[in-house]
């Protein structure tokens, strides 16, 4: 089954995001910044990152400039409540797949990280 990682300060949201695509079988690794992500994403390899904008130590757009830098090709949409335009256009120039509104709707979620790991499988 594909290996999905969420990457968010918030103890709640990484809960609610992990209740939401246990559904569907995923395998789920947690992170609690873009930092301790990236460092998860070296060493398990995820078929999917989930990441939210604001957090401290390494933010998501610095996680998103980090794989690019790296020439890492990892599917990763931002969940975020940042709602502004320019914080989603940042979020495509730095390579992100999708862009979700806090809080996700389950339904919303559970397709587009169903879309894009099929996409890349």
């Amino acid at each position: 089954m594909a290996l999905v990682l969420i990457i968010d300060d918030a103890a709640f949201s990484r809960r609610m995001i992990r209740k939401f695509l246990q559904v569907d079988g995923y395998e789920i690794l947690e992170a609690t910044n873009g930092r301790e992500g990236l460092e998860m994403v070296h060493n398990h390899k995820p078929n999917c990152v989930l990441a939210d904008l604001l957090m401290p130590d390494m933010n998501g757009f610095e996680f998103l400039q980090a794989l690019q830098d790296e020439k890492l090709k990892i599917p990763t949409i931002i969940i975020s409540a940042d709602i502004q335009d320019g914080a989603r256009n940042q979020s495509y120039s730095l390579g992100a797949v999708n862009f979700i509104n806090k809080p996700p709707k389950e339904n919303e979620l559970r397709e587009v990280v169903q879309k894009v790991i099929n996409t890349k499988g």
